[in-house]
């Protein structure tokens, strides 16, 4: 029988406790033979290697030479282990110090996420809106508040504005992400695909209906440059803080 202990108010199962707030290590019985972070650090490999979707349980359990259900007494579940992989990867280095800027210190967090996750593509793929809230999430987190809060802004004004920052960075790396996916498909990086489009670019110019296209494509330089994406994120970054900036003067 199930106690009211047991359940949420409408009748369903209570959900589990987070993995942060369970003990790594049983009170009772033998010493573990691998810890979180092994386990963490095992997925991350593999999700380096072969992407998220080459991370499973069985993986996981094989790479560090024990059988599927010995996981178990660690983790309850896949999302568990990816909670533990982005924890993992968040604490490779600490949040950027504090400038004392607000704009300058947004800066530094949004590079350093964006390094993060050209450092592991797999991130990109996992949900933003159900963070790990794992001890270096944490961190980076409260870094990440405090820079951008300030006297006078509610709450959900300063959440609001992180999310948009880190939204954007999300939106680029996956762009920047997806072409590497494409150049190496195709063969073709993107000067070599910009010289194969050059006929049918001609044909588009030509037939004067797509006069504002047009101008971006023979005026834009930014699509040429060996730097593109840098030079991209530089620009909508600065766009994203200068709308940040209108608000806070408000």
């Amino acid at each position: 029988m199930t106690s009211v202990d047991d359940t949420s108010p409408s009748g369903a199962s209570a959900p589990r406790l987070p993995i942060w707030m369970r003990p790594e290590r049983a009170a009772r019985g033998p010493r573990p033979s691998h810890s979180r972070a092994d386990i963490a650090a095992a997925g991350v490999r593999l999700a380096d290697a072969d992407g998220i979707e080459g991370v499973s349980l069985r993986r996981v359990a094989a790479e560090l030479g024990t059988g599927t259900t010995t996981l178990y007494r660690y983790i309850l579940s896949k999302d568990e282990l990816f909670d533990l992989m982005i924890d993992s990867v968040m604490g490779e280095q600490g949040p950027p110090a504090p400038a004392g800027d607000w704009r300058a210190d947004l800066v530094a967090v949004a590079r350093e996420t964006r390094a993060m996750v050209l450092r592991h593509p797999w991130l990109a793929e996992l949900p933003a809106t159900r963070p790990a809230l794992g001890p270096n999430s944490l961190v980076w987190l409260e870094a990440t508040y405090a820079s951008a809060d300030a006297q006078g802004l509610a709450p959900d004004e300063v959440m609001a504005q992180v999310t948009t920052l880190l939204t954007f960075v999300r939106g680029h790396v996956a762009e920047e992400l997806a072409e590497r996916r494409a150049a190496s498909r195709s063969g073709m990086d993107m000067r070599t695909w910009l010289a194969a489009q050059a006929q049918y670019g001609e044909m588009i110019f030509n037939s004067g209906r797509y006069p504002h296209l047009s101008r971006m494509m023979l005026e834009a330089e930014t699509p040429h440059a060996p730097d593109r994406f840098e030079r991209a994120f530089r620009q909508g970054l600065a766009h994203i803080l200068d709308g940040i900036a209108r608000r806070r003067s408000d």
